[in-house]
């Protein structure tokens, strides 16, 4: 006898029309896959956490993470074309913020609900 798995309908049906509903809703995951693919790098996270605090340069990213400010850049580049950060220059200062309160209400749900689950441990 082959034990039962928990994550498995016992039988195999399928309700054609909540299949249909749920697989149109998904049609537009690509876009919100760039975001998770964006902040899954560890460091890319970091400069959104950081950038939770206060607008920084370049240069202040990359003293506050250890990184030169060429690979702090890069990362930016990334966090810009996934729009979760926008630039404002000054000068031959380069300052980042949060691109909008949709990418702070994100971040600070998930950090949240880490912190939920470490204290749930």
């Amino acid at each position: 006898m082959v034990p039962m798995e928990e994550d498995c309908c016992e039988i195999f049906r399928s309700d054609p029309e909540r299949v249909a509903r749920v697989r149109e809703s998904l049609a537009g995951a690509a876009g919100t896959v760039e975001i998770f693919k964006a902040l899954s790098d560890e460091t890319r996270l970091k400069i959104v956490c950081a950038l939770l605090q206060e607008e920084l340069c370049t240069c202040d990213l990359a003293v506050v993470l250890g990184f030169s400010p060429p690979a702090i850049s890069h990362h930016l580049r990334l966090l810009r074309s996934a729009r979760l950060v926008k630039v404002r220059r000054v000068g031959k200062s380069v300052f980042y913020s949060l691109d909008d309160a949709h990418v702070r209400h994100l971040v600070e749900e998930a950090t949240r609900h880490s912190h939920e689950q470490e204290a749930a441990r």
